[in-house]
């Protein structure tokens, strides 16, 4: 009885990869230091088998621009969080492309950018913590970003930037 059981749950983790799918949701700013920054995002996710969310890329609703995003990043991100802050998920922004931008405008100055994200969750408001290593090694809090969720996009983004509006389905 044991072996049958092993048997599907390794065959079950085996097709995880193929269960996962690609989902785009769309955020609007949800306070004035988002909106100057960067007025509305949209997040490519990978939604896993279990139901867990992993950022790949984050597209600018406003303008044409995109930049790809890695789980992932050093201690001292999280360390750099505003005391009470629930964030947990660092993901390195990609300094390829328009990454780079991305990065000096939510931490000018700062040779490399981290986001700290809450869960990632559909129909859900998301706030980021910008977090930015400077060249003396040190790392400082940048800004946080507060989003409400617009809703899911059929299709893919035309471009690298603003999707197309008819596209988006609320949720």
């Amino acid at each position: 009885m044991t072996r049958p059981l092993i048997v599907l749950f390794a065959a079950l983790l085996a097709a995880t990869p193929a269960v996962a799918e690609t989902r785009l949701w769309a955020y609007d700013a949800a306070d004035r230091v988002t909106q100057a920054l960067t007025r509305g995002v949209t997040l490519q996710v990978q939604r896993g088998l279990f139901g867990s969310v992993r950022v790949e890329t984050l597209f600018s609703t406003s303008a044409r621009g995109s930049a790809e995003m890695r789980r992932g990043g050093p201690d001292g991100v999280r360390r750099a969080l505003p005391a009470g802050s629930a964030e947990t998920a660092v993901y390195s922004i990609v300094a390829q492309g328009d990454g780079r931008g991305l990065s000096r405008a939510l931490c000018p100055g700062s040779d490399e950018a981290w986001l700290v994200l809450g869960r990632v969750r559909q129909g859900r408001p998301l706030v980021m913590q910008a977090v930015g290593r400077w060249a003396d090694g040190t790392f400082r809090h940048c800004v946080q970003l507060s989003y409400r969720y617009r809703g899911e996009w059929a299709g893919q983004p035309n471009g690298l930037g603003a999707p197309e509006e008819p596209s988006l389905s609320e949720r």
